[in-house]
């Protein structure tokens, strides 16, 4: 088992690959003031460094706009914004990194699995073999590509992604997660599930001895931010959809939201028979009886998805056909005859018919910033009124009901089979500086400067045993574009806290591709959960690290990763520096480098 790719080619190459600095540092000063306070704790035994490094940005300093959970800053190595499962541009980069980074696009077998027990026994990385205890730091999972699996139900690029698992592996990593596209599996019949690749990539996983995070994909792949291929819901259900379009979320333009069924018929058995619940249970049944094997051994974890991108939200900032960009407030999505039908019921129940007929009209559009819109506005705004106050009630409401309903079906599929279930919310923190909140309330998420709106979510999820998973864990407020008053660390000190009250476990990702130590740092400490008010306890429960690609094989991005699952394996109790970590990381490449040249000279011939 070969430890990483970038050495693995450049043996094969006779290449030597020198160790480089990170890029040079950059300093943003733009402030913005917002109610929540964002210190974090410095505890004893904190995350030492001997020195810090920010990362360079384009302009000299301040990080170009950034996209919803997608900050746009750029690499070190200044590398433009890629979307995870696309290729990047080779040229212009060193000839032996070229090379290396070719190395997840190619079909080239790099190292046999009879290696893997040699590379393993190495000292240093002997603590990362074996499942995450509490108290042992925080595991690291990698994400897959979101094309692993091809239309013909094969494993995509099947030679790289091996190698790749094979270097992950060696790395520390605990396990990888992977979309399992509900459009690949059931696309052509109802009831009719096919599994060819999942089973394969299933088994590619137990072989190397990682641990899987399944995603049950609800949702299309294509339209959101990183989105480069397309996996449409499957075409039995877009038939459905397409006879009734009310089907589909609907904001008060008339535009059709194909990306996930609309929750307002959760309940109506309008999908050849069956309700969309009965669906994604069916299909959830499906996948525990075909990989009841590997339950609570290799899978671990069920993500099920609840919403567009996969996460608990309306679809409300579609970056599809240029609807919206950021950093806009987006728009509500309760306009098909479903929801409106529940709001008028609502309405009557409260009182006030003359509020059913319709959401609100005074909003604004997908582009506006909150003072654009009567809605949100700071001063007057509808959102602070007394209808306000029943609208987002019930737009709110009604995502955490359709939460509720999916969980209770996920939870009588899985539960004697071992493994964890989580539910992805996303982490919208642009405008989060202003008293609406904007995008959050178009989301589904009722958070104000007077509201708490991710504590239900929490509890919610606390009542069915779920692990709260959150994005946007390595971006900081001062990267952001502080005149859109984005303030991401913030945002995530006020879930971290809301799922410390609830007593959910917090796991988190990244949001876009990052390698640089600046970003590896702002994980690390999210990770420790020493925030300002928090009670010091725990960790995350786990790490999910977008995504697998070329660029992760380059060898200083390589490298860093490297240090990076072993400073977040060893926990918040460590005193290590990041110096030293990097240093051990370093050594475990030189003494596993003769294992890396036999399996070359064994390949070449």
């Amino acid at each position: 088992m070969a430890l990483n790719i970038t050495h693995q080619i450049a043996t094969l190459a006779g290449t030597t690959i020198p160790a480089e600095s990170v890029a040079g540092s950059g300093e943003s000063t733009a402030t913005t003031t917002v109610s929540a306070s964002a210190v974090w704790k410095s505890p004893a035994t904190s995350h030492h460094r001997c020195r810090i490094q920010k990362p360079d940005f384009a302009d000299g300093g301040v990080s170009p706009p950034m996209s919803p959970c997608r900050s746009r800053q750029l690499s070190p190595c200044r590398s433009p914004p890629l979307s995870p499962c696309r290729s990047p541009v080779l040229g212009g980069i060193r000839a032996d990194l070229s090379v290396a980074c070719q190395a997840f696009a190619t079909e080239m077998e790099l190292a046999p699995a009879a290696f893997a027990d040699d590379i393993l026994s190495v000292g240093e990385y002997k603590e990362v073999r074996g499942a995450h205890d509490k108290g042992t730091g925080v595991p690291v999972y990698v994400m897959m590509p979101l094309d692993s699996v091809t239309m013909n139900h094969t494993v995509s690029r099947k030679k790289a992604i091996n190698a790749s698992l094979q270097a992950l592996k060696s790395a520390g990593v605990e396990g990888i997660m992977m979309d399992v596209w509900w459009g690949l599996v059931e696309g052509d019949a109802p009831g009719a599930y096919n599994w060819g690749g999942y089973n394969e990539l299933m088994e590619m996983a137990k072989k190397h001895g990682l641990k899987v995070q399944a995603v049950m994909s609800f949702h299309q792949c294509g339209g959101n931010v990183g989105d480069s291929c397309t996996i449409p819901l499957p075409k039995w259900v877009v038939e459905e959809i397409d006879k009734d379009q009310d089907l589909a979320y609907t904001d008060k333009w008339g535009r059709r939201n194909y990306e996930y069924v609309s929750l307002g018929c959760d309940t109506i058995p309008a999908l050849k028979g069956r309700t969309p619940v009965q669906c994604y249970a069916d299909f959830m049944r499906a996948f525990r009886d075909n990989f009841r094997h590997y339950l609570g051994d290799t899978i671990v974890e069920i993500q099920v998805g609840m919403g567009p991108a996969g996460e608990l939200r309306y679809p409300s900032y579609p970056e599809q056909n240029g609807t919206w960009s950021f950093p806009g407030i987006g728009a509500f999505q309760c306009f098909d005859k479903y929801m409106i039908s529940s709001l008028k019921a609502a309405a009557e129940a409260a009182g006030k018919p003359e509020w059913g007929s319709t959401g609100p009209t005074d909003a604004g559009h997908y582009n506006n910033w909150p003072e654009d819109s009567p809605f949100f506005k700071k001063e007057g705004g509808g959102w602070n009124s007394p209808y306000g106050e029943f609208f987002l009630t019930w737009y709110s409401k009604l995502l955490l009901d359709h939460g509720e309903r999916i969980l209770n079906s996920a939870k009588s599929v899985f539960e004697t089979t071992g493994v964890k279930i989580s539910v992805k919310v996303a982490g919208i923190h642009w405008h989060y500086g202003t008293r609406s909140h904007a995008p959050e309330l178009t989301a589904g998420y009722y958070n104000t400067r007077f509201r708490d709106g991710y504590l239900p979510i929490a509890q919610m999820l606390a009542r069915h045993g779920a692990i709260f998973n959150f994005t946007c864990i390595e971006m900081r407020d001062h990267e952001q574009p502080q005149d859109a008053l984005c303030a991401p660390e913030k945002l995530v000190r006020q879930v971290a806290l809301a799922t410390q009250k609830a007593q959910v476990p917090l796991a988190g990702e990244n949001a876009l591709p990052r390698y640089d130590d600046y970003a590896h740092e702002q994980i690390l400490q999210a990770a420790s959960m020493n925030f300002d008010g928090s009670n010091g306890e725990g960790e995350m429960c786990a790490f999910t690290y977008l995504r697998m690609n070329p660029h992760l094989f380059q060898a200083d991005n390589w490298r860093r990763f490297v240090a990076f699952v072993k400073k977040m394996k060893e926990g918040k109790g460590s005193n290590k520096c990041w110096e030293q970590v990097e240093r051990e990381a370093e050594h475990f490449v030189h003494v596993t480098e003769p294992l890396v040249q036999e399996a070359a000279v064994a390949l070449m011939h």
